[in-house]
């Protein structure tokens, strides 16, 4: 049974990681298609500014065309070197004045998006006769060879597109064709928190089907974790009872063999004692049955027998006896109480109260001092004693059905874990409260709430 609920906690992490991850990767598909999605908008919206920029303005433009024309030609009189060309072309006059222009219609066109762009060089070739290639320059995009723009990198900017001019030319009776590829790289400024906020229903809706899967998935595991410890518990109640009943029926046995002996039972004395022996030990089988008996029932199902009582002298009389029978135990009263009557089932909160005074005494108290105050409208009664005190971690514990405190060896206090069980269902029977104040080896205060 175990060994099953480990491999069901087990395949239930599983289960979450895989359904988590699978979770993220729809997400992260999402993601990557909102921003493809936005990438093509973009493309689209900026595809309506003329490739070779005419409209924006056609002198800038014809000034680029007459550069490009001048440093070719230069270049095949062999006056300029391929560096001289590129230097030229990326050091052009109008470069600070275009630019200023495309980032004006982008701003006019686009007034939703702040767009950084650059357009640089890749390509710059002559065909000479229109046959013999002559390429002058021919890079992979770089920020370096930007012509004109603001982008500072290349890094987080996307192509929108590539341009391909050619030029048709005639100097000193030779035809040269000049080809030129240019591209436009840009950048939305927070284009992340746009993506975002157009995925904001899809967040929402992951969102909450990870919430919904964690919360399932950690009612699963509290489900199965206490299955465990249930299963635990009753390993370890069906050991403690075993244990308890050992004693009273060896005892019986004994006490049976030696009755069978006819000098025991010509002897009054010796008979009577054995016979004595006998029913003390019939009373703690009968007794531990009926404590197994009783702590079945939940508080709502506890049948009370209530009746007016006079708490502070029934308090007392539950501190006498229990002097008798414990008299080597320090008890003491502190009573700020006086004639508090209240409806109570006497029977069940004597046993109760006894369980509390037996539990300290169990657990090496010495002396135990009982209290009364009144305290918002309800009688509180404490239990307070020097005992070995109880573990933080431990205390959340204290009332749960067969639970006992650990010392060591798990049968060197004796009893069925019953006790506080019993006292807290009572007390909740009365619709009152229990709880426990305590430090390891400082001892322990049980109160009790009761509604005056």
């Amino acid at each position: 049974m175990k060994q099953r609920i480990n491999l069901l906690i087990a395949f239930s992490v599983v289960a979450f990681i895989v359904l988590t991850t699978v979770q993220c990767y729809l997400v992260k598909t999402t993601y990557d298609y909102k921003v493809a999605q936005f990438h093509t908008q973009i493309k689209n919206e900026i595809a309506q500014i003329t490739n070779n920029y005419s409209d924006i303005d056609s002198v800038l433009v014809s000034k680029k065309e007459a550069l490009y024309k001048s440093l070719s030609e230069n270049y095949i009189l062999g006056k300029n070197s391929k560096s001289t060309v590129k230097t030229g072309i990326l050091e052009n006059e109008y470069k600070d004045a275009l630019t200023q222009k495309i980032q004006r219609k982008f701003e006019r066109d686009l007034p939703n998006f702040k767009i950084d762009f650059a357009i640089v060089l890749n390509k710059f070739i002559l065909y000479k006769n229109t046959k013999k290639a002559d390429t002058i320059f021919s890079e992979k995009p770089f920020i370096e060879n930007k012509l004109y723009g603001n982008l500072a990198s290349l890094n987080h900017a996307f192509l929108v597109r590539s341009y391909v001019g050619t030029t048709n030319g005639s100097f000193e009776n030779q035809n040269y064709q000049l080809l030129t590829e240019d591209s436009m790289y840009v950048s939305v400024i927070d284009w992340e928190m746009i993506i975002l906020r157009r995925m904001t229903f899809v967040l929402i809706l992951s969102l909450f089907s990870i919430a919904t899967i964690i919360t399932l998935f950690v009612i699963a595991i509290k489900a199965l974790i206490k299955q465990k410890k249930v299963s635990d518990v009753k390993t370890d109640f069906i050991n403690n009872i075993t244990h308890e009943l050992k004693t009273p029926l060896a005892t019986l046995g004994i006490s049976t063999k030696i009755l069978e002996q006819k000098s025991i039972r010509d002897n009054d004395e010796n008979f009577n004692s054995i016979v004595n022996t006998i029913s003390r030990q019939n009373n703690r089988l009968q007794n531990l049955i009926d404590q197994v008996m009783a702590n079945s029932l939940a508080e709502n199902e506890i049948e009370l027998k209530k009746e007016k009582i006079e708490t502070e002298d029934f308090l007392l009389s539950i501190v006498n006896d229990f002097k008798i029978a414990f008299p080597k135990i320090n008890l003491k009263t502190d009573f700020q109480t006086q004639k508090t009557v209240l409806i109570l089932d006497k029977f069940h909160l004597t046993t109760a109260f006894l369980n509390v005074l037996e539990n300290a005494v169990k657990y090496g108290s010495k002396t135990i001092t009982v209290k009364t105050r009144i305290v918002e409208k309800q009688l509180s009664i404490i239990f307070e004693d020097d005992g070995i005190g109880i573990s933080k971690n431990k205390q959340s514990l204290l009332f749960e059905k067969f639970y006992r405190v650990e010392q060591g060896n798990l049968h060197n206090t004796k009893g069925l874990g019953l006790g506080l069980y019993y006292v807290d269902q009572i007390v909740k029977a009365h619709q009152g409260t229990v709880s426990v104040i305590s430090d390891l080896g400082k001892g322990a205060q049980f109160t009790i709430l009761l509604k005056v």
